[in-house]
């Protein structure tokens, strides 16, 4: 008879958190689970008797910021003291102190990632209909937007903070540089990134007292989350620039269109290539794979860019500057497409 695997374990970052953590991780040991693993981000005073309550339980761990660092710094420590002090496990699960997660759904979440083949991310995923507040639901429905176009993941619930995480997968995120709700984000991205699969596992919506125990602020985190997806831009926008002010500068000093154009063209992959590499799609692919990839989607791109200008700039009755801005910023959302999908895809080795 197969061995059911054993239960990974938990790790729960909290801050100010209300008794109610007490019931939950009790509602834990009794479900099975040996470790469990409390990150205190420093809390006031007044929560210490929660935490010295749990620190007794031989089945937990507590460790403590000396001030609140954080929810991705918080998860970082307590990532950190599971690839150390348990080696043999094969992952963990990350849960909320807020009462939105039930043990039931915990332990669901947990046998599914015992039972993966160790590259697969697996989230507690919510239902978003009537009775949840606005500002998860609609935070919620952005950010599945804008992960689906920018990084290509399509999920139902990317905020979720119940999450089956493989360890190969820790290993990667304990070295990542976000340190607030953002770093969740940044997971997903890392996972993709990296290779790992993606499951989601249906969980029950709660909001206690419509969710005003979460410490989440609507707009400052946001922002925070969205700026990590904005970086996906960055690299496109400087290399149009670089392109942009090449091609006028290369004009104004009397070359031919397609000159000034392969010029700025290949002064600006010059600065575009490496930098969507590491910085935009973090390959580790070798160049031999990806670099053939990338100039040949370069090629293709500069030769419809170069058609579009030459039929579009005498039909609109426009410079040629204006044309190239318009036709470039048309085709930079099916650029981006390519280089994230077929240029710079990860292949898991």
């Amino acid at each position: 008879m197969r061995a059911t695997p054993a239960l990974p374990p938990v790790l729960i970052p909290a801050y100010e958190p209300s008794p109610g953590l007490s019931e939950l991780v009790a509602d834990l040991i009794r479900r099975g689970f040996a470790r469990i693993i409390v990150v205190d981000d420093g809390s006031s005073a007044s929560c210490r008797p929660v935490f010295d309550s749990l620190a007794r339980l031989p089945q937990v761990t507590v460790l403590r910021h000396e001030r609140n660092l954080g929810k991705g710094e918080a998860l970082k420590t307590g990532m950190r003291h599971i690839l150390s002090e348990h080696a043999a496990a094969a992952g963990l699960v990350t849960a909320d102190a807020d009462g939105q997660h039930l043990a039931e759904d915990i332990e669901r979440v947990a046998r599914r990632l015992a039972a993966s083949d160790g590259a697969t991310l697996v989230l507690g995923a919510r239902r978003f209909d009537r009775g949840v507040p606005w500002r998860s639901r609609v935070g919620n429905r952005l950010s599945v937007l804008a992960v689906r176009w920018i990084a290509g993941i399509p999920l139902a619930d990317t905020q979720t903070g119940l999450r089956g995480i493989p360890r190969e997968l820790a290993q990667k995120l304990v070295e990542t540089k976000t340190g607030g709700y953002e770093f969740e984000l940044d997971m997903l991205l890392a996972a993709r990134h990296s290779g790992f699969a993606f499951a989601e596992e249906p969980i029950r919506t709660v909001y206690l007292d419509n969710n005003r125990s979460s410490h989440f602020n609507p707009v400052l985190d946001s922002m925070k989350i969205y700026f990590v997806l904005l970086r996906f831009t960055i690299v496109s926008l400087l290399t149009a620039a670089v392109d942009n002010s090449l091609f006028s500068l290369a004009v104004s000093h009397g070359l031919s269109m397609p000159a000034a154009q392969a010029a700025a063209r290949l002064a600006a992959l010059s600065f575009q290539y490496p930098a969507a590499r590491r910085a935009v799609f973090h390959s580790r692919e070798p160049h031999g794979r990806v670099l053939p990839k990338f100039l040949l989607l370069a090629a293709g791109h500069a030769l419809v860019s170069y058609a579009l200008i030459q039929w579009l700039a005498p039909a609109l009755g426009g410079g040629w500057m204006p044309t190239k801005v318009a036709v470039e910023t048309c085709l930079f959302p099916l650029n981006f497409l390519l280089q994230r999908d077929w240029v710079f895809r990860i292949r898991r080795r």
